[in-house]
């Protein structure tokens, strides 16, 4: 859904819906949205899937454009995530 869409449901401008989602949220929409981008795709690669695999299908552009937000976002390579438990998600999420 586009933001502008969004904010005129609410009779908003983009400003306020921004300005709102930032309070409560803490960050802005788009931040906010890397962020689960990222963790589904984190998930994904704990559980074993390669960054191929995982790039397309979570909205990256290709394989570079996951490698720099799991850099900037975990601090550590994609190959990294694929031995963390820490990052792992129930398996059958991906069967």
């Amino acid at each position: 859904m586009r933001v502008e869409s969004l904010a005129a449901e609410f009779g908003w401008s983009r400003r306020r819906l921004w300005d709102r989602f930032r309070a409560r949220v803490g960050v802005p929409p788009k931040r906010a949205a890397k962020l689960v981008r990222f963790d589904h795709a984190a998930r994904r690669l704990a559980a074993g899937a390669s960054a191929a695999e995982v790039a397309p299908g979570y909205g990256y552009a290709d394989q570079s454009h996951l490698h720099r937000n799991v850099v900037a976002f975990a601090g550590v390579r994609p190959g990294v995530l694929a031995g963390d438990p820490g990052f792992a998600a129930d398996r059958s999420a991906f069967a």
